[in-house]
């Protein structure tokens, strides 16, 4: 009894002595704890980086890539696991998956969702936007006895890429074919438009527009329309003095413009 009493006034002594270093050491292993937590569970892993990721883009910080590429990393897992569970691999369901990985309510700017492109095998993309502050990219996935990541579309990969919230439109064309259409989100819809190939093993961006005010598109059998302000106001940079509408199809193994035509100015 003697014997505990002494340790126990010990341990009581070198505690009231070492009281700031005792709590620097548990704060330490709290947040050494959280994070191993957050490492275990991947969804709780990817908002933690996604947040990241944003604060560094605003912040203009250095070492973002490392922390996309990890994000990115945990959303291709979650793909492949589903694409490769099925031969009919449910988008729905995938898509609303994911949809739970959102880190902001309402998700401005933010969305990460599979489309089906096409082909034989099916290629898969995933778009991701990682919020208005945040990032954008592209992920193909395709098989070769099993879905595996087999392209990517960011500013690291191509390191011209406007990656200021990206929109992916499939399509219909003898190949897998898709533009990517970025930026959009001001006053005047200012956006990159860019057209990509895959063959199954390569991507390569077979057209890119200028910065264009005032755009809009559609995609149909027909191919893909793009409308635009041509000629904007010295004065006004609001008002548009002309206003064109191209027409773009795959043909002959090339893109094209097909059809160049002038749009009627909305009435003032």
């Amino acid at each position: 009894m003697r014997l505990l009493t002494h340790v126990s006034a010990r341990a009581l002594l070198l505690s009231a002595l070492s009281g700031g270093a005792a709590l620097c050491a548990l704060a330490g292993w709290v947040a050494g704890a959280s994070e191993r937590f957050e490492a275990q569970d991947p969804n709780r892993e990817f908002r933690r980086l996604a947040m990241q990721l944003a604060d560094q883009r605003l912040a203009e910080a250095e070492g973002t890539q490392a922390v996309q590429e990890k994000a990115l990393g945990i959303l291709d897992a979650m793909v492949l696991e589903a694409l490769n569970s099925s031969t009919q691999p449910d988008l729905e369901v995938l898509n609303q998956h994911l949809a739970t990985l959102l880190t902001q309510q309402p998700p401005v700017g933010e969305g990460y969702r599979v489309l089906r492109l096409g082909g034989s095998p099916t290629v898969y993309s995933l778009v991701a936007n990682f919020g208005l502050a945040g990032p954008s990219a592209v992920r193909l996935y395709t098989a070769q006895g099993r879905y595996a990541l087999a392209g990517r579309i960011d500013r690291f990969a191509q390191k011209d890429f406007f990656d200021e919230y990206l929109e992916l439109v499939p399509l219909s064309a003898p190949v897998v074919l898709f533009v990517t259409v970025a930026g959009r989100t001001d006053d005047l819809q200012t956006g990159v438009y860019t057209a990509w190939q895959f063959d199954g093993q390569r991507l390569k961006s077979v057209w890119s527009s200028d910065l264009l005010q005032q755009s809009s598109y559609e995609a149909g059998p027909d191919g893909f329309r793009l409308t635009y302000c041509l000629q904007t106001d010295e004065d006004n940079p609001r008002a548009c003095r002309e206003m064109l509408r191209d027409r773009y199809v795959w043909d002959g193994g090339a893109w094209k413009r097909a059809e160049e035509t002038p749009v009627p100015l909305p009435k003032r």
